[in-house]
């Protein structure tokens, strides 16, 4: 296969790809924050400590990240088909829409467990300020928590793009599209070398400009933090 021949294939593909993490990002952050966020607020000496709550929400994000992508994709199945019936005249579980709602279930605790750890650095000394001028839990997260963590939540959230971006390869063996289909249909079942090279440069090529974008966003912000 010469290059005028793969070129709109792997234009599309890229492109799918992109379509798919954009979506699951957006889904998982709305999802992962609260939940990582939770986690603090509810662990022991924690602004809504509650033992049981953070246990169930513990657990059910330690399950999440557990489960190896490939049989949580084929377990979701029927729960892929019903929401995306939801949302559009079609259901089905296979293709670059479907595949949002698996990643984004994949993702969601992975991202939680990072939000966590970025919110626990967060010295304790400025919640109690916050607290003893009265602010309440709303003011202390969206004021305090957040903008103290926001370096480390860009870090962590790079760290889970990328992980996305390698989800939505894995999800290409099973008709998810993008370049993780193209891969396997004609890098493996065809076996046209050339390609799959191709593919694997486009995707190292995304995963190295989402990092230096990331990492890049955490410089500047740790710049600002200090000047301030």
């Amino acid at each position: 296969m010469n290059w005028s021949e793969m070129q709109p294939l792997l234009t599309q593909g890229t492109y799918d790809t992109l379509y798919m993490v954009l979506w699951s990002t957006l889904v998982t952050i709305v999802g992962g924050l609260p939940l990582g966020v939770l986690l603090v607020l509810t662990d022991k000496g924690g602004l809504l400590q509650n033992r049981s709550v953070n246990k169930v929400v513990g657990q059910i994000v330690n399950i999440g990240r557990s489960m190896p992508f490939i049989i949580l994709l084929i377990w979701m199945i029927p729960v892929t088909t019903w929401v995306i019936g939801v949302l559009t005249p079609t259901p089905t579980y296979i293709g670059p829409t479907a595949m949002i709602v698996p990643l984004s279930v994949g993702a969601i605790p992975f991202f939680a467990r990072l939000v966590e750890t970025s919110v626990r650095e967060v010295d304790h000394g400025l919640v109690e300020a916050a607290q003893a001028m009265g602010g309440g839990i709303p003011t202390i997260v969206w004021k305090v928590l957040l903008p103290q963590a926001l370096p480390s939540l860009i870090s962590g959230l790079t760290t889970t793009v990328i992980a996305l971006i390698g989800y939505s390869a894995l999800a290409g063996a099973v008709g998810g599209g993008g370049l993780g289909t193209l891969a396997v249909t004609y890098g493996y079942q065809r076996f046209e070398g050339d390609f799959m090279l191709a593919t694997v440069v486009v995707l190292v090529v995304l995963v190295t400009a989402i990092q230096l974008i990331g990492d890049g966003a955490v410089r500047l912000l740790a710049r600002r933090g200090r000047a301030a």
